[in-house]
């Protein structure tokens, strides 16, 4: 992957859900992956929402700040609506509140070389800190994907310009993610299709198998313990056009592989079936369409 200067990138795609009231976290740690009780003003992490039979429905990030008495959901903007219905499906007599606050609150990536040291933070997935009003926070999958900022909407270009990074398109955050073979909600999970095993949760710290139950928990602990899955979200490397999402995936023999999910210039993710992922890392060439396809497998993907 090319070196990239330490950039920011605003993601208009994301939303910001508020999840309030005294029954909130309670409401949480009941329905999402993760433990809501990790989440505090020094840490923020990944999560899902799933249906009973443990598929994938959405994924957020969970952060809050001192002065907040609840969470903000950091999730698809397009989508912010139907994870708040689906939310509010198990609210009953809860005494719990989702609200958007997309248009006060923004959301940036910040990332590349050097990024996470310019702000003053460790590389400690999920790491948290104020700034001017927000919140600032490592990215809770992986250290290396960068940092990303939750800033009130009226300051948020100064406030991002002050930190010293330069000002990049979404595109540039979007080659970053990739090449680091970080999947992008919806883009490249398929819904109420995939279990979180599949696409590295475990391994990006969006599931925690001590927290007790939640829905869809059955099924991702018996797929994890069993360890049987056949198919894997894996990034890999693009050797001539990018073909669009959707475009299948054949080995050499033209046997179906697998199916490409989001992609930039020479890096995509591909959903793979995991007995062509071993053909192909001993050498057997994948192709979608006329384009070649290489496994790029990151240091932290266990398969």
């Amino acid at each position: 992957m090319a070196m990239t200067a330490p950039s920011y990138s605003l993601l208009p795609a994301r939303g910001l859900l508020a999840v309030s009231g005294e029954d909130s976290g309670t409401l949480l740690q009941d329905l999402i992956s993760n433990d809501i009780g990790l989440v505090s003003p020094e840490r923020v992490i990944h999560a899902a929402l799933l249906t009973p039979q443990g598929k994938y429905l959405h994924d957020f990030f969970v952060l809050t700040r001192p002065d907040l008495a609840g969470f903000l959901l950091d999730c698809e903007a397009e989508r912010l609506a139907d994870l708040a219905r689906r939310l509010s499906m198990y609210r009953l007599r809860a005494q719990v509140q989702f609200t958007d606050v997309s248009a006060d609150l923004l959301v940036a990536a910040l990332f590349g070389e050097g990024a996470l040291a310019l702000l003053a933070l460790p590389a400690d997935e999920g790491r948290a800190r104020p700034l001017e009003g927000g919140v600032i926070y490592v990215d809770p999958r992986l250290a290396g994907g960068g940092a990303r900022a939750v800033l009130p909407a009226a300051t948020t270009l100064a406030t991002l310009a002050a930190t010293g990074l330069s000002a990049a398109e979404p595109s540039a955050y979007d080659s970053w993610r990739l090449g680091h073979g970080l999947p992008d909600g919806s883009r490249d999970i398929a819904i109420d299709k995939a279990l979180l095993i599949e696409c590295g949760f475990d391994e990006l710290h969006g599931i925690d198998y001590d927290k007790g139950c939640y829905i869809g928990q059955e099924i991702t602990a018996r797929t994890h313990y069993r360890a049987k899955i056949r198919k894997r979200l894996v990034p890999v490397a693009v050797d001539g056009p990018l073909p669009p999402p959707g475009t299948p995936i054949t080995d050499d023999a033209d046997q179906p592989a697998g199916e490409l999910r989001s992609g930039r210039e020479d890096r995509a993710l591909a959903v793979l079936r995991l007995d062509r992922v071993a053909q192909a890392e001993r050498g057997e060439p994948l192709h979608a369409g006329q384009t070649r396809l290489t496994i790029a497998r990151p240091e932290w993907m266990r398969l």
